[in-house]
């Protein structure tokens, strides 16, 4: 993912316990604060009483070959996998074979997301999520297909995937806009 094989972290030690800050080197300082209070948070403030003691974790399939792509699901222990598309240099026919594989090996109950992480433009993923949806037998939700909020707000008004924001709002300046634009349009 990002062309990373590994990552790098720093773990803070505190009165309540551990902290684990790791934000990606591409992040700027600004962008880094929110991760590293999270951290310092975790350090140093007591965890509030468990509500469950297990958490479902999903299977993460980077943008590979459909074969290692069921290898990857089939082994994980999992129930969920977030499959990668939209990867510089591969098609919507290589995500297509991926996502099928994906299901194949999670079968039918298994649920299933993609990431796209912003690589795709409006048009792309009006044409790419409906045939997603179609491979997959039913997504859970689309991961940041487009990068701005406002195309986000627009795409969803065109599939019926749901959609999941993630550095499109992390990273806005301001990411309660499109809300307060629907709610003056109204």
């Amino acid at each position: 993912f990002r062309g990373l094989t590994s990552r790098d972290g720093v773990l803070l030690r505190g009165p309540a316990g551990w902290g684990e800050f790791s934000p990606f080197w591409d992040y700027d300082d600004a962008e880094c604060v929110p991760w590293l209070r999270g951290a310092v948070e975790a350090a140093t403030l007591p965890f509030p009483d468990a509500l469950r003691d297990r958490v479902a974790v999903n299977a993460t399939v980077p943008a590979v070959d459909p074969a290692t792509a069921h290898r990857i699901v089939a082994t994980s222990g999992c129930s969920t996998a977030k499959v990668k598309v939209a990867q510089a240099g591969q098609t919507l026919t290589d995500d297509l074979d991926r996502v099928a594989a994906v299901r194949d090996a999670l079968g039918p109950a298994g649920a299933i997301r993609v990431d796209a992480n912003a690589a795709w433009s409006l048009p792309q993923a009006a044409d790419a999520l409906p045939r997603l949806d179609r491979a997959a037998g039913g997504l859970q939700y689309a991961e940041q297909p487009v990068a701005s909020v406002a195309d986000l707000a627009r795409l969803r008004r065109t599939v019926t995937v749901p959609l999941a924001a993630d550095e499109s709002i992390r990273r806005a300046a301001d990411p309660l806009e499109v809300k307060r634009r629907q709610a003056a349009d109204i």
